[in-house]
């Protein structure tokens, strides 16, 4: 049946049922909302499919690979010799029948000869064109919800298999399940009946071939990758967390929170953040930018020469000399007149845009004030906080700081909890058991796609899994984390370890990878360290923060008690010099019936990378943005 690209037609025809004649388990369970069969209902069942086979179902796909081979190829041993308790012998005048079109064809071969050396009946014979040999395509497609690929026959006679075999042609089917005709990895095979619906690629143009391709190869085409295996698996196991997320808070009494991702919040010391405006580039800088025809002429200096050439005119008129030499003194004092206008305007815009909003011009901008992507939600999660308990929020986070890192880009994603009346001692044991219960979560959902990841990225990734969620946190404060490390012998970090001083990754990972070699929880870090809304202790030297540090991962975790001391916050407010204006609403939460409350966040991203072994983040976000990278 020919079916042009695009064409779709569906049939209100049974699927997933039993043939005629066949029997068989239960059927799969078709997809509520497309008319087909998930490839993960028959691949990932125990038996590999095998208990579906006479089944008839309608699945749909990407073209993987393909291989095409005459309709009566030799089959495999296994599929010819070997018999089976519910079927009978197979005897020899079966086979030799079955290889009859093959034995006619090398028969043809033998006897061919040349036009022109035999008798006229031959050579008519031999310019009737040849039968085309009917063909079948062994195809190997995925849909996106599983790691195994479904192997599909598709014989010749359905349809022409030329641009089928085109890796990333998209195919919509119906046939019947049947133990796989060929020795591989392959169960069972769907044999087609009817084809639905085909997309066409064109393989000139197509980037991703058959063989492996590199990750920074991938990272150019954002729009395919998913259909790599790599790429679904990582596209699955990040679902996956999001869905353990949801689950593991809702079950613990959060409501999830919206927050805004557009602030007025300037979070200085944070990072370089990204503004927001409704004026163009040409707007902001036009009065600071030179006309082409200017270039860096001064406007006295221009009114100048314009006193002079009119003298020269009003002399030229005087000795009545002769009319050219007037006329061209003339021409010249116009040209110079407009540039001086040219000047004049330039000069005005420049004067007027500076009075009314500064350089940026936001008194007349859409907000009438200065904001910015946001950095953090947490602030705003502490309002409903203070109001409904234990909220969290999911969403992005933004950076305009332009170096190029593996663990860093402009737009990332992060999980942000906040506990009404909750201390730091409450906030730690939250964050274990939230980060115990996602490593268990991947575990249990995504167990294939670990053990590809296993295979293809890094063979330990399931042992880190497994170790975090069945181990005991260390906790250990900063001053005493200092001091372990101010103790290893015959070890020398690159950076100098002291009170006061952040400590650097390697010296977080040494903590877990060398000396505990399990997940470590340090808290209770310096003053000087924090931001202005974390609780100080009362040693009045730190403050009450903790970091989760995983090994060989680093820090995924970071949370704080807030400070709900109006008298203290304030303090620490004017110590680092911040503009009060923007933080006034916050403000109002201590001084109206603030509550102790505590909470941390998650960076979303940083824990697909150690779930799946993968080491850049630019491969596991769907659409990266890094900069000086405008693409999609």
């Amino acid at each position: 049946m020919a079916v042009e690209e695009g064409q779709t037609t569906l049939e209100k025809n049974p699927v997933a049922t039993p043939e005629a004649g066949q029997t068989s388990t239960s059927p799969p369970p078709q997809y509520k909302y497309s008319k087909r069969v998930l490839l993960k209902t028959i691949l990932c069942r125990s038996d590999e499919g095998l208990g579906l086979v006479g089944q008839r179902v309608v699945v749909g796909g990407w073209v993987k690979s393909s291989k095409v081979v005459p309709l009566h190829d030799v089959p495999s041993l296994r599929t010819t010799l070997m018999t089976r308790p519910s079927q009978r012998d197979v005897s020899c005048v079966e086979i030799f029948q079955s290889r009859i079109p093959l034995f006619r064809t090398i028969f043809k071969v033998l006897n061919h000869k040349p036009t022109g050396s035999g008798s006229p009946a031959r050579e008519g014979l031999d310019q009737t064109p040849a039968k085309p040999i009917p063909t079948k395509a062994y195809l190997q497609i995925s849909d996106g919800s599983c790691v195994p690929s479904l192997q599909v026959l598709l014989p010749s006679s359905i349809a022409s298999l030329s641009k089928f075999t085109s890796t990333g042609t998209s195919i919509f089917v119906e046939g019947v399940l049947k133990e796989s005709s060929i020795e591989g990895k392959h169960k069972i095979e769907l044999q087609v009946e009817k084809l639905l619906h085909v997309g066409f690629v064109d393989s000139n143009k197509y980037p991703l071939s058959k063989t492996r391709l590199p990750l920074d190869f991938l990272r150019n085409y954002s729009h395919f990758r998913p259909r790599t295996t790599t790429l679904a698996s990582v596209t699955r196991i990040r679902s996956a967390l999001t869905h353990g997320t949801h689950t593991f808070l809702q079950k613990n009494g959060f409501l999830h929170v919206n927050m805004p991702v557009i602030t007025s919040i300037d979070s200085k010391g944070c990072s370089e953040k990204f503004h927001v405006t409704t004026h163009s580039g040409k707007e902001k800088h036009e009065a600071l930018v030179m006309d082409d025809n200017t270039g860096n002429i001064n406007l006295q200096a221009v009114k100048a020469a314009i006193k002079e050439k009119s003298d020269r005119i009003d002399e030229l008129k005087r000795s009545e000399s002769n009319r050219e030499s007037l006329a061209l003194a003339v021409q010249d004092l116009k040209k110079a007149n407009e540039l001086a206008l040219q000047l004049e305007t330039r000069e005005k815009k420049h004067n007027k845009s500076s009075a009314q909003s500064g350089a940026l011009g936001i008194s007349d901008d859409f907000f009438h004030g200065q904001m910015y992507l946001t950095v953090s939600s947490q602030l705003h999660l502490e309002s409903y906080a203070n109001s409904l308990g234990s909220v969290y929020t999911i969403g992005p986070t933004f950076s305009a700081d332009k170096s190029q890192s593996m663990k860093h880009l402009a737009e990332m994603w992060m999980v942000e909890v906040e506990i009404g009346f909750a201390d730091l001692e409450d906030v730690m044991n939250c964050a274990e058991d939230y980060l115990k219960f996602l490593c268990q979560w991947v575990l249990d959902k995504c167990s294939s796609d670990l053990v590809f990841a296993s295979k293809r990225i890094d063979k330990e990734v399931m042992e880190r899994l497994q170790l975090v969620s069945s181990s005991s946190f260390e906790k250990i404060t900063y001053t005493h984390a200092v001091k372990l490390l101010q103790e290893v012998p015959d070890k020398k970090f690159e950076s100098k370890i002291e009170w006061g001083v952040a400590l650097t990754e390697e010296q977080e990972s040494y903590l877990a990878d060398e000396m505990y070699k399990k997940p470590v929880i340090i808290y209770n870090h310096p003053k000087g360290l924090n931001p202005f809304f974390v609780r100080l202790n009362e040693d009045r030297r730190t403050g009450a923060t903790f970091q989760v540090v995983l090994p060989k991962t680093g820090t995924l975790i970071r949370g704080s008690q807030k400070e709900e001391r109006f008298d203290i916050i304030s303090k620490r407010m004017n110590e680092l010099a911040l503009p009060r204006e923007q933080y006034e609403w916050y403000l109002e939460l201590q001084r109206n019936g603030t509550i102790k409350h505590s909470g941390f966040n998650l960076e979303l991203d940083h824990m697909v990378l150690f779930s799946t072994g993968l080491t850049d983040i630019r491969d596991v976000i769907p659409f990266p943005r890094s900069y000086g990278n405008p693409r999609f």
